[in-house]
């Protein structure tokens, strides 16, 4: 599964759901089910975006269909950034660190 960030920006008619609702980003986000994405976190945040949200998917497909149903429920438009993690991108990293069975190797003989 691959990581993405979704930045969220609240249109008009957002910040009036939101207003008239305070719970309807954590309740309209439990209630979407998108096969192949899963919501790990959700963030208010200051600056440009109201909102940072961390997203597991399978595919871009998956993070797409997400990204547009919690922007039609919501109101938020949404601008989705896949993550790599930057240790993947030095050149010798032989191999996503996620692959690996384990984080922390065993010396032969060591106990468990």
């Amino acid at each position: 599964m691959s990581l993405y960030f979704l930045l969220g920006t609240l249109s008009a008619a957002g910040q009036k759901l939101v207003h008239d609702d305070r719970n309807l980003l954590v309740k309209s986000t439990r209630e979407i089910q998108i096969r192949g994405a899963e919501i790990l976190g959700q963030y208010a945040v200051l600056g440009r975006y109201d909102f940072v949200m961390m997203v597991e998917a399978d595919n871009n497909d998956s993070v797409a269909r997400l990204s547009l149903e919690i922007g039609v429920r919501t109101g938020l438009h949404i601008e989705t950034l896949p993550a790599i993690a930057i240790g993947f991108l030095a050149d010798n990293t032989p191999q996503d660190p996620a692959d690996r069975p384990e984080s922390v190797q065993r010396s032969p003989g060591s106990p468990e």
